[in-house]
């Protein structure tokens, strides 16, 4: 069966943790690490391929930690990302559950936002998987063309030195934020006639506009390139109007977004609802966000920068929205949610285990109507997972 991680799980004398195998497979196998209660191989020879085993279209792929199922039908991925999310359910959480449909879309060039490495002789890339060298690359198959674009521009006018980062943002424009030591700030200007409209150095100062604009369905979306922000884009604008679509009719509604970045969520749902609360803790979210707020004409969604932790919740709100990083929901926030419930609550999840933990801690009070997965990060192990919760 499938792991989280991109492995698959074969037994021998204790479990194998396989990288490189489809379930169903006979393969041959190279031992690279024991532990004391399992092992980690990876495949040296495929005796019996599986029908969903396909050749990867990337030139680097199997040396580039950026992805790891190229070699696998996208069927078969969104298949063995149910599988999981299914045994993360049964196997912490104790529930038997049937997954909805995944919402999915692009599969390719689907990324608006990438995190390029630099080594010290300047050469830029993705991390090698499980190591810190930096595997180069012409173009990379998950970033949209504006992006690769733009990467062999900064290639060709040697514009990484005394770099250790470059943070990439395309909306209508591309932005970059620019992470080194003792590079040259002039690199300001260079960036700018490569084509982007604005730069953000790691002093915080900047060369025109810091952030690019996103189609929020309809609504205006900015960020800057040091906000996080979905990076599958196309199929983003497809979750938050799934999401207010099953939420809908909202009018009256108090909303509580905890850990709600620059308002993916906050600002479409503000579009409907009496009015909604958004908590998030990174500085350049809120700035993002309250500028959202403001550029939408929005009255009645209010930015609080504080951790969601940190948060009490000291009066009913009718929905509640979760999308917290991969450790989920502290014990204290649950201990909150349940002292003082919501109605309806939205988790969007980047960690099946942690969201197995979390709804088996709710699931007492809460009953759970849905959950289905988000097919965000196509050709990586990486699974993100939406439930929906009604109180009982």
């Amino acid at each position: 069966m499938p792991a989280y991680g991109g492995y698959t799980i074969a037994r021998d004398e204790k479990v194998v943790l396989i990288k490189g195998a489809i379930p169903g497979e006979v393969v041959e196998v190279t031992i690279e690490e024991k532990k004391r209660d399992y092992a980690i191989a990876s495949v040296a020879n495929v005796i019996e391929a599986s029908e969903y085993r396909i050749s990867p279209r990337c030139s680097v792929f199997g040396v580039c930690g950026g992805c790891q199922l190229q070699f696998i039908s996208h069927e078969k991925q969104l298949m063995m990302k149910d599988e999981i999310i299914l045994d993360s359910l049964k196997r912490i959480g104790g529930m038997e559950i049937s997954l909805e449909p995944a919402l999915s879309d692009l599969t390719w060039n689907y990324r608006r936002r990438a995190q390029l490495k630099v080594s010290r002789n300047k050469e830029i890339g993705l991390f090698r998987e499980s190591s810190r060298d930096i595997v180069t690359f012409q173009s990379c198959l998950l970033m949209n063309q504006e992006i690769n674009a733009l990467l062999q521009k900064i290639k060709e006018t040697d514009s990484a030195r005394n770099l250790s980062e470059i943070h990439i943002a395309a909306g209508d424009s591309a932005v970059v934020f620019l992470k080194g030591r003792d590079y040259d700030r002039s690199l300001a200007d260079t960036y700018r006639e490569i084509g982007f409209s604005g730069v953000m150095l790691d002093d915080d100062t900047c060369s025109g506009p810091v952030y690019t604009n996103f189609d929020l369905n309809g609504m205006l979306y900015t960020v800057a390139p040091r906000t996080f922000f979905q990076a599958h884009w196309s199929l983003n604008k497809k979750v938050v109007e799934f999401v207010v679509q099953q939420l809908l009719p909202l009018s009256g509604k108090h909303v509580l977004d905890l850990y709600a970045g620059a308002g993916n969520f906050s600002i479409a749902l503000a579009a409907h609802a009496e009015h909604v609360v958004s908590v998030e803790e990174n500085p350049f979210a809120v700035a993002d966000g309250i500028r959202n707020i403001e550029l939408n004409g929005l009255k009645n969604c209010k930015f609080l920068r504080m951790t969601a932790e940190k948060y009490r919740i000291k009066k009913k709100f009718d929905i509640l929205i979760l999308d917290p990083p991969r450790h989920g929901l502290g014990s204290d926030i649950t201990n909150r949610i349940l002292e003082n419930p919501s109605d309806t609550i939205v988790y969007i999840s980047c960690n099946p285990s942690t969201l197995a933990r979390d709804l088996k801690k709710l699931k007492d009070k809460y009953e759970i109507q849905s959950v289905r997965q988000i097919d965000f990060f196509p050709h990586t192990f990486h699974i993100e997972t939406i439930a929906f919760l009604q109180i009982r």
